[in-house]
């Protein structure tokens, strides 16, 4: 498998991990379990009926939950440490014999799909509390669904087509990152405005 390939498998899954964790591990072992495509062999740690038979319930809840304003945004929250935790995991696996017998290539493959993961759920996070501001509840069931479409859509490209896999979650980490600079500023602002003092005679 070539490097591209196997960055291909790591950013995709990492990004869709960020979105929704447990859907991306329930796709992983399906992969890996009905043999969809020649995944490298550490993916098998997900071919478990426990791993995920548990992945699948979880999705269900989360389904649910992020429908429900708010709710999605508490849920969010919990879940701010475990994503990034498995998208690094999931990074890690995706080196394949890759990595075998070289610790350092595993450590950076975990920073970069733990900081790709935290990323992508970062976004994630501030886009729902932007949208729970919103009296109607349509826009939050449509992002909603636009998530999980996006995770499944994600994760079949990485699986079928790691190198084009590559390359769209490249462009997404790349807007990512803009969209996170922009949040960082407008908040710095208004942390900046609300510490200085107010003008005499107001």
């Amino acid at each position: 498998m070539t490097f591209i390939a196997t960055l291909g498998h790591a950013l995709g899954f990492s990004l869709a991990a960020g979105v929704n964790l447990y859907a991306t591990v329930a796709i992983l072992g399906l992969a890996s379990r009905f043999g969809w495509v020649d995944l490298p062999e550490r993916f098998a740690m997900f071919d478990s009926n426990v791993v995920i038979a548990v992945a699948a319930v979880l999705y269900v809840v989360e389904f649910f939950a992020d429908k429900i304003p708010w709710v999605d945004s508490a849920w969010d929250a919990i879940h701010t440490a475990i994503r990034p935790v498995g998208g690094a995991l999931i990074a890690v696996a995706s080196l394949g014999d890759m990595g075998d017998g070289v610790p350092m290539s595993e450590v950076l493959m975990a920073v970069l799909g733990g900081s790709v993961a935290a990323g992508a759920h970062l976004t994630k996070a501030s886009t729902r509390a932007a949208v729970n501001t919103s009296p109607e509840p349509v826009s939050n069931w449509v992002l909603s669904v636009s998530e999980d479409l996006f995770v499944v859509g994600l994760g079949a490209l990485a699986i079928a087509y790691p190198v084009a896999a590559f390359v769209v979650a490249s462009v997404l980490i790349l807007l990512i990152v803009c969209f996170l600079g922009v949040i960082s500023r407008t908040a710095w602002r208004w942390f900046v405005r609300r510490r200085s003092p107010a003008p005499a005679g107001v």
